[in-house]
């Protein structure tokens, strides 16, 4: 699963727009978000769909991001995870 590419940061664009809201989080690169100096959030495209990876403790939890629906499902656990 390769690292999500500018066309399809692109598509996520009102995603990467809500995310940049939260203050604690830095985009260093557009679609990297890291919180203090560790990577947080970036997104994944497949053949299977786009997916996001958001730091949870020690881990990754690797999320669907490609309906509406999977994306505010990523914003819930995003507030959690702040």
């Amino acid at each position: 699963m390769k690292h999500a590419g500018q066309k399809t940061l692109d598509a996520l664009e009102s995603l990467l727009i809500q995310i940049r809201r939260y203050k604690s989080l830095k985009e260093k690169k557009r679609g990297k978000f890291y919180r203090k100096s560790s990577a947080f959030l970036h997104f994944h495209e497949d053949p299977e769909g786009l997916f996001a990876d958001l730091r949870v403790g020690d881990g990754w939890k690797r999320l669907p991001v490609t309906t509406k629906a999977d994306c505010k499902v990523l914003l819930a656990e995003l507030n959690k995870s702040l």
